[in-house]
């Protein structure tokens, strides 16, 4: 096993990033294969229980209720409507079922407690359950345990500096502070970025260390490429070339020798060449089925071709970590404490952002 450092400097990982293709291949390969079956690779699917309308101004996200980007927002889904997707994307190969919602931050009641039942009814199916609901405190992440709940996704995007330049409604030490809630749990941490936002090497190297100073570093690292969508403020950025995603990946590999490194989002511009040199580089995991949350993604059956050509095969459920117990509502230890947290709220503009939601001042 590679010794697990916590104290990567942003210069080293910007050495790495930069290291001849070749060199950096063969590192990250290496690394690779002593932690993890270099043949396997995780599949999870995305699925959006609640889209549009969310509050926040994230400069990359067409959910935003301020963008004009022709989501069509809809309430939550229903636990049955769940379970009868759930078995879908298992009967194509899943092992995880990860569900989003465009919230801020969770809020106790019973739209929380709907999804709680969610993350019960998916977990006895013998599926991974992961969650992406935004800021939670403590006593959330406590009750999502309870439920069953396998990992719990609250991505840092990029670096603290450069978040700044995409975000404006929420701070970053509140990312922090929300998988710090999860690491009191029995939950993996889910935690990763996008790329190809205008962010420099420097950025990308400033997010790399955030995440490998966690203590545990996180379960899983989703690498994500900017999907320029019309009407956000992003809309302009060039796509993310695959040589920078493949730098991307065995960087992450390198730093996080036994994290799952996933290829998430902007797989649809990748060739299956270039996916296969991310699976060679370190990657180990993916989102399967036709959407993330509301952008495009490859075809399920597409991906199964492209898994028989490479011999990868689809890795089963509570591999890495056993399947948690799940606590039926009524015999549940935690209860709704009706808590109202002071996220933050930084006071700076956005320039972009302002222009994108037509209150440019």
């Amino acid at each position: 096993m590679s010794t697990i450092r916590h104290n990567w400097t942003k210069e080293e990982i910007i050495a790495v990033y930069n290291k001849p293709m070749m060199d950096l291949l063969y590192e990250a390969a290496t690394i690779h294969r002593v932690n993890h079956d270099p043949n396997v690779v995780q599949v999870s699917t995305l699925l959006s229980i609640k889209t549009g309308g969310c509050p926040e101004d994230c400069g990359y996200c067409p959910q935003a209720a301020r963008y004009h980007t022709g989501v069509e927002g809809n309430d939550l889904m229903s636990v049955q409507q769940v379970k009868a997707q759930a078995l879908r994307a298992k009967s194509s190969g899943s092992s995880r079922v990860c569900m989003g919602a465009a919230w801020r931050n969770v809020k106790d009641g019973p739209e929380f407690d709907q999804v709680l039942e969610m993350v019960r009814t998916i977990n006895k199916l013998d599926m991974e359950v992961c969650c992406t609901l935004g800021m939670i405190t403590e006593n959330q992440a406590q009750r999502l345990a309870e439920a069953g709940l396998y990992a719990y996704n609250h991505n840092l995007d990029t670096s603290e500096e450069y978040y700044k330049e995409v975000i404006s409604t929420r701070g970053y030490e509140d990312r922090l502070q929300t998988i710090e809630n999860v690491r009191k749990t029995n939950v993996t941490v889910c935690s990763g970025g996008i790329i190809g936002m205008g962010e420099s090497v420097e950025d990308r190297a400033g997010m790399l260390v955030a995440l490998a100073s966690l203590s545990p570093q996180p379960e899983s690292v989703p690498i994500n490429a900017l999907v320029a969508v019309e009407g956000t403020p992003l809309e302009e950025e060039k796509p993310v070339e695959i040589w920078e995603m493949i730098r991307m990946v065995a960087t992450t590999r390198i730093v996080m020798p036994n994290t799952q490194v996933r290829l998430s989002a902007g797989r649809t511009n990748m060739s299956r060449e270039g996916q296969a040199l991310c699976f060679f580089a370190g990657a180990n995991s993916i989102f399967a089925g036709d959407k993330l949350l509301t952008t495009p993604n490859p075809d399920v059956n597409e991906d199964m071709k492209m898994f028989e050509m490479l011999g990868l095969i689809p890795q089963k459920p509570f591999t890495k970590v056993s399947q948690p117990k799940t606590v039926e509502a009524e015999d549940s230890q935690y209860e709704a404490m009706g808590e109202k947290p002071k996220w933050t709220r930084p006071a700076h503009k956005i320039e972009r952002n302002l222009a994108a939601s037509g209150k440019k001042s």
